[in-house]
């Protein structure tokens, strides 16, 4: 089964009322496991993230000794504020990018286990 030619929505949660809004779309034209990409069209919503996937992505490419608690600080702010829903249905987890009008993105329908779990 192809990816390539899927519209998944990446939505925001409205301030206030807990609706949703459009942050923009996602039209697939490349996979390679796990990861897709495609052309990213920017919803009406786009600028209030927009700064945040750009600090994400700066602090992801950095290789400095504390760079990934500050990702994962900024990585949390869009996990709160962001959802990725694919043509079936809204994600449990994944991890998206977005540069220009381009994204990349994995996921999975099953949430992973907690840091700190037993096993």
């Amino acid at each position: 089964m192809g990816f390539e030619g899927e519209i998944w929505q990446v939505r925001g949660r409205e301030a206030g009322d807990g609706g949703e809004v459009r942050i923009g779309e996602i039209r697939i034209d490349d996979s390679d496991f796990p990861w897709l990409s495609g052309r990213f069209t920017p919803g009406p919503a786009y600028p209030a993230v927009r700064e945040l996937f750009a600090r994400e992505l700066a602090l992801a490419e950095r290789d400095d000794a504390d760079h990934w608690k500050r990702w994962e600080a900024v990585y949390a702010e869009i996990e709160r504020r962001v959802r990725l829903v694919s043509p079936d249905g809204p994600v449990a987890e994944f991890l998206l990018h977005i540069e220009g009008d381009r994204a990349w993105f994995r996921w999975s329908d099953e949430p992973s286990e907690p840091s700190g779990a037993d096993g």
